[in-house]
């Protein structure tokens, strides 16, 4: 299917997986409603979007802890757009701690983000969704959401509710033309390492050489989910690194 003139809101677009998924999406065809906190970076993938692509490309400073928010980043793609085909929810802070450290603000920061984040999402666009009898879902979950850590018990947590909410909608909205997607990535190369306050967590991490993917590796699978034919639904995707025994 093409993404030709089709709409799309990425969250956390500002870095890491989101700012390539908004660069992909551009790239495919799409017009994308940029979304994160820190507009400064919003503006410049918005001019090399609209510098590289064919594609047009809006800024809206969001907060997806904020529903009011989140429903107006919705209203102002429709707006510029004409319509919200695509969604992808991928703001997220993975903040890895041990448990016995007590970090309960960071737990309360992780739920309120991952979770709440993403319900805020769906409940913007399912409206217009539904109006239009046809939209994509792209829900950002991890492998921590098919796998505990001792360090990832929180994160985790909060992960495998992201793939619940997935096939939720998957099954409420199977007889209609939404599509719902989960998508798995292992360790990428981000930022969101450096967010991590939990000193052990820091340390154990500093002295572990893994192979890491690119936050490209990901867009690209989102890309490939949202250009399938319409009778076609991939309800899943796992990306790990390739490991090196």
């Amino acid at each position: 299917m093409t993404l030709s003139g089709k709409a799309a809101i990425v969250t956390g677009a500002s870095s890491g997986i989101g700012e390539a998924t908004a660069f992909a999406l551009a790239k495919a065809g799409a017009n994308v409603a940029l979304a994160a906190r820190r507009t400064e970076r919003l503006e410049e993938l918005k001019t090399r979007i609209e510098n590289e692509t064919n594609a047009k490309a809006i800024v809206v400073k969001t907060d997806v802890t904020d529903k009011a928010a989140v429903e107006m980043l919705a209203a102002k793609t429709k707006e510029a757009f004409g319509s919200i085909d695509i969604l992808v929810n991928n703001a997220g802070v993975m903040l890895l701690s041990h448990i016995k450290n007590d970090l309960i603000d960071e737990w309360t920061r992780m739920v309120d983000v991952n979770i709440k984040g993403v319900l805020h999402g769906i409940h913007a666009v399912l409206p217009t969704m539904l109006e239009q009898n046809t939209g994509h879902i792209i829900n950002i979950s991890s492998v921590a959401g098919h796998e505990v850590t001792r360090t990832s018990t929180v994160y985790s947590a909060t992960k495998y509710a992201v793939r619940a909410l997935s096939m939720g909608l998957e099954k409420e909205f199977s007889t209609t033309g939404l599509r719902v997607t989960n998508i798995s990535p292992g360790a990428v190369e981000s930022e969101l390492r450096e967010h991590i306050t939990d000193e052990e967590v820091r340390s154990n991490l500093g002295n572990k050489k893994r192979t890491l993917l690119h936050a490209d590796d990901i867009a690209n699978a989102i890309v490939y989910a949202v250009s399938q034919p319409e009778y076609v639904n991939v309800n899943e995707i796992i990306v790990r690194p390739k490991l090196n025994y």
